[in-house]
């Protein structure tokens, strides 16, 4: 594996591993494989992980609606040098994503390349406020030290991406498109320095929830993918938990055009990843803190679960003590997920 070049020691301590439906454990450390999940590890109306989707024709905000869509991203284009470094150059990028410019930065490591690629997934950050790149950048940094093309996404309607004014009320499945969007404008963009055999997915928090569903709708598309402190595979509790509390408005307006969970529930089964979870074929790894006050550990374990019911390849890592944003343990987790990556994508 690469040297984990610009990183700290360590952090001593245990990292509690739940490998699920993986082979083996990772460099020495004990892994547990979990069993089939019982069913009360369901809620009542969620469905089994393997149910297909529904017969019924797809509402046009769906999952079953993004699998059916011809997915276009292309003219990935690199624009001003933000920041060089001794290891990488980092630019300011437009895309294309399904008819919108999408804007992002990309870190180029220095050398002659090709480099495997990573597209990174941030979480929730205001659109207001967000300015280009902002999201992770300690993982940006990192990867393209080790040798890594790094492309962040800022999403539609962040920075100086379109805008597209039904997003939120879609439940921001546009952001899932301009994930797979941003894979295949790297591999249209034909660039010496990117290696389009290679290419993998990162996302954390909301992030997280856009690498579900971007498995579920273009199996294939990524070689691998993890996630850190991952929202749930349900959005309707990422909705009681973040939006509801704050009387975020657009709750009212999302209920108004898709109905209630109890009012609507075959809605909310098509635009809850975990219902189509059988179509996934890259590995996962997902990374959570036993402290996450934001995204409930509990809702890592399940969507696993699920993972593991289907018979696909995924493994949970937790670490105790560890919060939303992941702190002392952060260069334990960097490590794991770049071992995850040096396995997949080389």
């Amino acid at each position: 594996m690469r040297s984990l070049r610009g990183m700290s020691c360590l952090a001593a301590g245990f990292v509690l591993v739940v490998a699920v439906g993986c082979t083996g454990s990772d460099g020495g450390r004990d892994a547990a494989r979990t069993g089939t999940p019982a069913a009360s590890a369901r809620t009542a109306t969620e469905p089994p992980a393997s149910t297909p989707p529904s017969p019924s024709p797809a509402d046009p905000v769906s999952i079953p609606a993004l699998i059916q869509r011809e997915h276009r991203g292309s003219d990935l284009r690199l624009g001003a040098v933000r920041l060089r470094t001794a290891a990488y150059t980092q630019y300011a990028v437009t895309y294309e994503s399904n008819g919108l410019t999408i804007s992002g930065i990309m870190n180029v490591p220095r050398g002659d390349g090709p480099f495997p690629a990573l597209v990174l997934a941030h979480g929730y950050i205001n659109p207001d406020v967000y300015t280009t790149g902002q999201g992770m950048p300690r993982e940006q940094d990192l990867l393209a030290r080790n040798g890594y093309v790094v492309l962040h996404t800022d999403y539609r309607n962040h920075a100086g991406s379109d805008d597209d004014p039904d997003n939120d009320v879609n439940l921001r499945l546009g952001y899932t498109e301009d994930v797979i969007a941003a894979a295949h404008a790297l591999r249209s963009a034909a660039r010496p320095h990117v290696d389009d055999e290679r290419i993998g997915l990162m996302g954390r928090s909301m992030g997280g929830g856009v690498v579900y569903n971007t498995l579920v709708v273009a199996p294939g598309l990524f070689d691998a993918a993890v996630v850190f402190a991952p929202v749930s595979s349900r959005p309707e509790e990422n909705i009681d938990q973040f939006q509801r509390p704050e009387d975020d408005p657009i709750v009212a307006e999302i209920e108004a055009a898709h109905g209630t969970p109890e009012q609507n529930p075959e809605f909310w089964r098509q635009v809850s990843p975990v219902t189509y979870v059988d179509r996934v074929t890259e590995p996962l790894q997902i990374h959570h803190g036993t402290a996450d006050t934001s995204c409930p550990l509990a809702w890592s374990k399940r969507t696993a679960a699920a993972f593991e019911a289907a018979g696909k390849d995924v493994e949970l890592r937790t670490y105790p003590g560890e919060g939303h944003t992941f702190g002392p343990r952060w260069p334990d987790s960097m490590e794991v997920t770049m071992a995850f990556f040096e396995r997949h994508l080389h």
